[in-house]
């Protein structure tokens, strides 16, 4: 009996430090959806927990379910990689409002070929996604690496098999450097492959990666750096070849123009701007604006307004970019605007 208690102990405390439990406490918020920022969301939450006592249970399951989830209400936010339309925020009564930037990058499993050492560009990685491009000697790769001894092998591409915030970057970019890809494929959190195997989340597509020699993924960042996996460069629109990196994440999100965009839907891929990172995204969060649970709403924006006062250094330490203050100051004038409680009451 002492040891069925003192095991109980042990998974209460670990879920106490996690603040991700499934079996979340009634004051606890609940979140779901993109897997790009679920690194500093958890890192926010744990800390948050520290600070407050209040936890968020957020479930990493695609922006695609996020969005479906916080439309039919069963959580108190839906994240997503994908900003929402003005008129799809408006039909559904949500708000939508930036939370963090990041970037994507492409990830292979090659012998021989060290991390950030192949050059890449959108169009050659369109045409390895369209099935033009089936080996790693590839011309067109070669082109790319001169003096790089590339494998004859055959390339197997991975894809996400959910709906996907990453997959959206990613295709929105490649739509953007290859009219073929464009109009073949296409951009969306969800998209019908032409070619090669599917992975759920980030996690799904890494382990297929580092499983499958001679494959190709799309991950986000920090979730590359924090699992060791071997990344490429990519040419950006000025015609760069860059490693990602924070700098240039900033880059690129530099120009953009929060205030002219409906619910501050900018989308960050292929900036002008000779270090701006190719496929640089926004995580975004969507809210009810009326309420049913006024003291929830609160406490979700508390955790945010903490998380933006708070949280930069955890952000940059994982390699996302925290929101400019000018940004944040932004977003919290459309928390006073938007959300409100039953009896139309502002609840920030």
């Amino acid at each position: 009996m002492r040891l069925k208690q003192l095991f109980s102990s042990l998974v209460v405390g670990v879920t106490a430090v996690m603040a991700f439990s499934s079996a979340a406490h009634a004051a606890d918020m609940t979140g779901a959806g993109a897997t790009f920022p679920y690194p500093i969301y958890a890192k926010w939450a744990e800390s948050y927990k520290a600070a407050t006592g209040n936890g968020l249970n957020y479930q990493s399951v695609g922006s695609g379910a996020g969005i479906k989830q916080i439309k039919a209400k069963t959580v108190d936010f839906g994240a997503s990689d994908m900003p929402l339309k003005a008129e799809e925020l408006d039909a559904e009564g949500l708000m939508q409002f930036p939370a963090i930037m990041g970037g994507v990058v492409t990830v292979v499993n090659l012998d021989g070929i060290t991390p950030g050492q192949l050059k890449m560009t959108g169009p050659v990685v369109a045409d390895i996604y369209l099935g033009k491009i089936t080996k790693w000697n590839d011309a067109a790769i070669a082109a790319l690496n001169p003096g790089v001894k590339l494998p004859a092998d055959e390339i197997t591409v991975v894809h996400r098999a959910d709906g996907s915030g990453t997959s959206f970057l990613f295709t929105d970019y490649l739509s953007k450097t290859s009219p073929t890809f464009k109009s073949q494929i296409g951009s969306g959190t969800a998209v019908k492959w032409i070619v090669g195997v599917g992975g759920k989340g980030n996690e799904g597509v890494a382990a297929n990666v580092q499983r499958i020699k001679g494959s190709i993924g799309y991950v986000e960042w920090a979730f590359a750096k924090k699992n060791k996996m071997s990344h490429t460069q990519l040419k950006n629109k000025d015609g760069n070849f860059l490693q990602p990196d924070d700098d240039f994440f900033k880059a690129a999100a530099a120009s953009a123009e929060w205030t002219k965009t409906p619910g501050f839907g900018v989308v960050l891929t292929d900036q002008a701007g000779k270090n701006s990172w190719p496929i640089t995204g926004v995580s975004f969060i969507l809210m009810h604006k009326a309420q049913a649970d006024a003291n929830k709403g609160k406490e979700v924006i508390k955790f945010f307004d903490w998380a933006f006062k708070n949280g930069g250094a955890a952000a940059t330490e994982l390699d996302y970019v925290p929101l400019p203050a000018s940004v944040v100051k932004l977003v919290q004038d459309a928390w006073k605007t938007n959300l409100k409680d039953a009896s139309g009451k502002a609840i920030y």
